[in-house]
């Protein structure tokens, strides 16, 4: 396993397949995947393993029961809230290591309250209007992405 520089909150997800295609882009970019129940599958999902692969065995991921159990289990670290009603563009955002990237489930987002508390720490990824949202797993790639080419990482892979 291997000590995450991100770590990646799904809050409350709905759709197996987005879950597992999460866990597999955490594993692209070294994060720790979070699951805050409810979950709108089973764990053991044919879907979810499925789109994760067999890459289920080289991801760092827990499920907790609520936020606050997630909340104590990441405790001095900045979380990041991504909502499309967010007026802050993820790109005026600087990710640090060991951030925490919070993404809400398929159909509701994250609770209006959570982001009403967190303003300043909430982002959005600029789409054209005809489009209503991203998929989930694409709004994860982008932004852990995004956070890699700030720290500057070498993208060579190792041995290659």
């Amino acid at each position: 396993m291997y000590d995450p520089t991100l770590h990646i909150v799904l809050f409350q997800p709905e759709i197996p397949y987005n879950a597992g295609s999460v866990g597999r882009t955490c594993v692209a970019v070294g994060a720790k995947l979070w699951l805050v129940r409810p979950l709108g599958f089973q764990l053991n999902d044919r879907y979810l393993r499925r789109a994760g692969l067999d890459y289920w065995k080289h991801l760092a991921w827990e499920v907790v029961d609520d936020w606050n159990a997630l909340v104590e289990r990441l405790p001095r670290r900045s979380f990041w809230y991504f909502s499309k009603t967010s007026d802050i563009s993820y790109t005026d955002a600087a990710f640090e290591k060991d951030d925490v990237l919070v993404f809400g489930s398929e159909s509701q987002g994250l609770p209006r309250s959570l982001l009403d508390a967190n303003t300043d720490r909430c982002l959005r990824i600029p789409i054209r209007p005809d489009a209503r949202s991203l998929n989930l797993s694409v709004s994860v790639a982008v932004i852990a992405f995004e956070a890699r080419r700030q720290w500057g990482l070498d993208d060579r892979l190792p041995g290659r």
